[in-house]
């Protein structure tokens, strides 16, 4: 996952991109980078790191113009600065930077046979292969060359590109990964998720809809579908753990659906307790919702601190080993002597519900029943989650009662899928990917080289 975000036609492009990617700084702590163009050349500043680490104001105010494009960066692949973007480059036809939120299945394809052909690289991010094929197609325009690029790319991508003079977005025909329209005045922005609407005070116009290309410069705004679009393939988990619960993804309310999957947890699976509390932040809505149809009370047992990243996208093992102690801590007074049932938004290896549920129970829990509001996760996602292989979630190789001795909870009990999908409603749910849950890919995917690091998604 990344988080990107653009804006055309506004003299604080620079400062404005970077609240934009303060507001989506959950969707990546890897890297932060920002490229603005003043109409005559691109001004670039990467950094390792948060937004707040990498831009100061005297880095901010050497990147002037009135268009910018940003990323925050959560790697699936080697976390180094030669990997941070937006990626900027001069070829022989001018200046180019792109930003990309998702993951090339074809990418590692695409890399040999261009090097093949002689191209060099400088990271190994699958984003600088339509940067190759870009800069080596023979179009008569700039658009056509990405046209010609993105038709021989597979997989997800929702895409931000600047030149000296145009932005331009584009989303892939399956619509894996989000991106949103809004307006700031005479301003366009361009963002992964509402949230940054929201945070600069812009006016949210439409998605950008899948196979979409969308055209700004000093002309306007124009919009072609030139790419393929079979049907739609919309990250549920999107909802289920990455988007921030205020933001309004793929047209529904991300806090809304969680509060749904929580009540639909209630009603298939539920539980004999004392209390109802959240692994926060992402568990807190389905929480609220158990809460309210299971009719036991909730509260906070576990507090997060505001000060650590979420633990799934820690760059580093030996960070996410102690990274639960380090976020969260459990409130005595409120679980001491109870039966607590303790809503999660999944599990992934299962290493930071056995720690959530140690610490619960030396807190004083006399039961600890733990409920995921998704399905088991089985199956290892190739559209841009750092998920291990197969062999590595724990849910592949090990039953629900398997996993629940494992973590050492009273009970564990998971969604249906079948839930997932009355939470979004039937219709709605024939237009998301659940291919994490049920192994049903959209595309037939060349598997790339999965990370060497291992994710655990059992936390926001």
């Amino acid at each position: 996952m990344c988080g990107i975000f653009g804006i055309f036609g506004h003299d604080q492009a620079a400062h404005l991109t970077y609240l934009g990617l303060h507001a989506l700084q959950h969707r990546g702590q890897d890297s932060a980078g920002i490229v603005t163009s003043d109409g005559n050349g691109l001004h670039s500043h990467r950094q390792m790191g948060s937004v707040a680490d990498a831009f100061t104001a005297e880095v901010l105010c050497r990147l002037p113009g009135t268009m910018a494009i940003g990323q925050v960066r959560y790697s699936t692949g080697v976390s180094q600065l030669k990997n941070a973007q937006p990626l900027a480059v001069q070829y022989a036809a001018g200046s180019l930077a792109i930003a990309h939120n998702g993951n090339l299945v074809n990418g590692q394809a695409l890399r040999d046979e261009l090097e093949q052909e002689g191209a060099i690289f400088q990271s190994d991010s699958d984003t600088e292969a339509i940067v190759h094929l870009i800069a080596r197609a023979k179009e008569p325009s700039f658009e056509q060359n990405v046209v010609h690029a993105l038709r021989k790319v597979r997989g997800a991508y929702s895409l931000l590109l600047l030149t000296e003079r145009q932005l331009i977005a584009v989303r892939d025909g399956y619509g894996f990964r989000p991106l949103v329209l809004g307006r700031l005045r005479n301003a366009f922005v361009l963002a992964s998720e509402t949230t940054a609407l929201d945070l600069i005070e812009a006016e949210m116009m439409r998605e950008i809809e899948p196979g979409e290309l969308l055209v700004i410069d000093q002309g306007g705004m124009r919009s072609s579908f030139p790419l393929e679009r079979t049907r739609l393939g919309r990250c549920i988990f999107e909802h289920v753990y990455f988007a921030k619960p205020e933001s309004v993804l793929f047209g529904l309310s991300v806090y809304e659906v969680r509060k749904k999957l929580g009540m639909q947890l209630a009603r298939e699976q539920p539980a004999e307790a004392d209390l109802v509390i959240a692994v926060p932040d992402s568990g807190v809505p389905a929480a609220v919702g158990y809460s309210q149809v299971s009719e036991i009370p909730y509260d906070v047992g576990l507090i997060r601190s505001v000060y650590v990243g979420r633990t799934f996208i820690e760059p580093q093992q030996s960070i996410r080993h102690f990274g639960v102690k380090l976020k969260l801590s459990a409130v005595r007074a409120v679980l001491k002597g109870k039966r607590v049932v303790v809503v999660d938004d999944s599990i992934v290896r299962g290493t930071t519900s056995r720690k959530i549920v140690t610490m619960l129970r030396a807190a004083g829990a006399r039961q600890v029943h733990l409920r995921i509001s998704s399905p088991p996760i089985r199956w290892p996602c190739y559209y841009g989650i750092d998920t291990p292989s197969r062999q590595e979630l724990i849910a592949s190789n090990q039953s629900v009662g398997e996993i629940a001795r494992y973590i050492t909870a009273d009970s564990l009990e998971y969604l249906s899928l079948e839930g997932l999908g009355s939470a979004v409603g039937d219709v709605e749910w024939a237009t998301f990917c659940s291919a994490c849950f049920s192994g049903k890919y959209l595309t037939d995917h060349v598997s790339p080289v999965k990370p060497k690091r291992l994710a655990e998604v059992s936390e926001s």
